[in-house]
């Protein structure tokens, strides 16, 4: 008779030998160990709040100075030319070197620079965009533009650019001569090492953090083209621009144009160089005062140059003796070692052994700080020095006169209308039966790409040579006279759809924005 109660018995003891026969042998071969408790984790501060609130406070203004400045920071990529030249060799070594001495080839570089307005006004570098013949501007929000050169200054290295946009964050000026050494500053930029805008590699908004360590520091970043001026040297104040913030703030690769800003979120320079004996940062950061790049700036825009005030003296530094000698009531002012003939200088009555010891009121101590004030002062504007002259301070009022020799003009060509492969930098032909046999199309008919013009609209999103062209904006395409046609009606800056086809019978579609 069948006893349920002992048939279950028995399957509870055949599975109970059964996980023990289990245990053994998973204990026989390794596959057990010794068990072991999670660890708690816990998120407690093991410094007070309080004892720590100086720093944090200062962490919290980084970050909200950061969270302001860096909308209106934009990455600048820029495309120029520069010919392929080879040294003098004799004609026997000729064949070691390149062969295409004279070829034109594309380069591309860039860095930063900041919004200064709503409409699309940018500050940057001279050097980042002075040479170059396509300049491109990339946003926060993923939005690229092509920009214009408003004007550029080698001098100052200050440039500026423009895109056509509206309703733009931009950034707030502070005061670069307010600024006191050992005050906290933030460097910002957005360098953008990767390929582009869709690339994942793009390494974007850097911000830095140090301290302003000395202010008036030349770097002679002055143009070639003015250096080897023989006049050079006798221009006066206003000519070589050598005031430059120092700071141990990281001025990362990319990041010239960047703007610097104090803490409170106010730009009061442009990171301009790093000075470095071995390419690498060594801790010394340079940036463009801004209360002179907003001088500079206002002439760009409203001049497209650089209209320099002219004073017309040459000028050292006041030492010790110099004190002594003239009775200064510190060791401060420039020494007057010359004055220009038809200068304001001489027409008010400058001369040698003057000493210059403030303008408008503000002490000048470097022949640096003289150039700067200048600087940010306008041709025909009535300033005030006070000149020490046997002993005794004299105040001297004069006219600014405009600099007899103006820095190199860049003048911009008007640009001919592209033909219409040229907007996307393309070059097509008729896919023939022979060029379809030798590319692997099974097909003839159509058009086929040949030519894609390096670092051009269709390069920058991937297309290659050798690809088949099915449509555009959604029109078929047979002929390349249909290319042509097509593209004739595309406006600089307009989006356009490219179907795309290759060998093996797949497809793709790429967009790409046509030339500006």
């Amino acid at each position: 008779m069948f006893d349920p109660l002992r048939a279950k018995a028995g399957v509870i003891a055949t599975i109970a030998v059964g996980f023990l026969g289990g245990v053994g042998l998973a204990s026989g071969l390794g596959w057990t160990g010794p068990s072991y408790a999670m660890p708690t984790v816990t998120q407690e501060p093991q410094v007070s709040e309080e004892a720590v609130k100086p720093a944090l406070d200062l962490s919290n203004a980084f970050a909200n100075a950061a969270e302001a400045v860096t909308p209106a920071v934009v990455r600048i990529e820029v495309t120029s030319t520069e010919t392929v030249t080879t040294q003098r060799i004799p004609d026997e070594w000729r064949f070691f070197f390149d062969p295409n001495e004279g070829e034109e080839i594309p380069r591309q570089g860039g860095g930063s620079g900041f919004l200064v307005s709503q409409d699309g006004y940018i500050l940057t570098n001279d050097h980042v965009v002075g040479d170059a013949d396509e300049i491109r501007v990339f946003l926060i929000d993923g939005r690229y533009f092509s920009a214009s050169l408003v004007g550029s200054d080698p001098t100052t290295d200050v440039a500026v650019i423009k895109i056509e946009e509206d309703g733009l964050p931009f950034l707030s000026f502070g005061s670069s001569r307010d600024l006191r050494v050992g005050e906290w500053v933030l460097a910002v930029g957005n360098p953008g090492f990767g390929g582009g805008p869709t690339s994942a590699d793009d390494l974007d908004y850097t911000v830095t953090a140090g301290i302003v360590s000395a202010k008036g520091r030349p770097l002679q970043l002055i143009s070639s083209e003015l250096r080897q001026n023989p006049e050079f040297g006798q221009l006066g104040a206003g000519y070589a621009i050598e005031d430059y913030i120092q700071t141990d703030a990281v001025i990362n690769r990319g990041n010239s144009g960047g703007p610097m800003v104090n803490i409170r979120g106010q730009v009061v320079g442009i990171n301009a160089a790093i000075y470095s004996p071995t390419g690498s940062y060594a801790g010394y950061g340079f940036a463009i005062p801004i209360d002179l790049a907003a001088r500079v700036m206002e002439d760009l825009v409203e001049y497209g140059r650089v209209r320099r005030a002219w004073l017309g003296v040459q000028i050292t530094e006041i030492t010790p003796e110099d004190q002594e000698a003239y009775n200064l009531p510190e060791v401060a002012g420039v020494h007057v070692q010359g004055v220009t003939e038809g200068s304001p200088a001489e027409d008010a009555g400058l001369r040698q052994t003057d000493v210059i010891y403030s303008v408008e009121g503000t002490v000048v101590r470097t022949p640096n700080g003289l150039q700067n004030l200048i600087a940010q002062m306008r041709p025909g504007a009535q300033v005030t020095l006070q000149v020490y002259r046997d002993g005794a301070p004299r105040n001297v009022r004069l006219r600014l006169g405009e600099a007899p020799l103006a820095p190199s003009e860049r003048v911009e060509p008007e640009p001919a209308s592209p033909a219409a492969e040229e907007k996307l930098g393309i070059g097509v032909q008729e896919l023939t039966p022979e060029l379809a046999e030798r590319l692997g199309y099974e097909e003839s008919g159509g058009v086929v790409i040949t030519e894609v013009a390096p670092l051009g609209p269709a390069a920058r999103r991937g297309v290659a040579r050798f690809e088949k062209i099915l449509d555009i904006n959604d029109e078929s395409v047979q002929t390349p006279e249909d290319v042509r046609r097509i593209l004739q009606a595309v406006a600089p800056g307009e989006v356009v759809s490219l179907h795309l086809g290759f060998v093996d019978g797949t497809s793709r579609v790429v967009n790409v924005r046509a030339a500006g």
